[in-house]
């Protein structure tokens, strides 16, 4: 098999670009594509546990832990202890937090018009139907 016939180094090659232009729509707000995508998640669910976040970005408790800890120091999100359950943390966007994801919240919907342009209404809906069944 070809390299360019293989799906996993499309997907990966097609993930790298995507990945690169995200982040360089969200670089001026000062935040990663990453961090970008975690603030989105708290403007959707705001004050819910590191696990459940990590869940919905799916990312690994290690990277999100390290995510959380910039956000933290950027004062973009406020870590609290779950009043229910000792061992588990709450995430809350603080004023900032909110200023910053409502800038996102734009360039987020930009960002796919923009990266998404070349492909009419019916292409995008199978194409994200496609991703979703694999």
């Amino acid at each position: 098999m070809n390299i360019d016939e293989c799906i996993f180094f499309s997907l990966n090659s097609t993930a790298r670009k995507a990945s690169k232009f995200w982040k360089q729509s969200v670089s001026e707000l000062g935040v990663t594509g990453v961090q970008g995508l975690v603030l989105h998640a708290l403007l959707e669910e705001d004050q819910i546990t590191s696990v459940q976040l990590g869940k919905r970005v799916q990312l690994d408790s290690a990277t999100m832990t390290g995510v959380l800890d910039r956000l933290e120091q950027s004062d973009l999100i406020r870590r609290m202890a779950d009043i229910q359950d000792r061992r588990a943390v709450q995430i809350t966007l603080t004023a900032a937090g909110k200023e910053v994801t409502e800038k996102l919240q734009h360039r987020l919907v930009e960002a796919n018009q923009n990266y998404t342009r070349n492909l009419n209404d019916q292409e995008l809906k199978t194409l994200k139907d496609l991703l979703a069944k694999l």
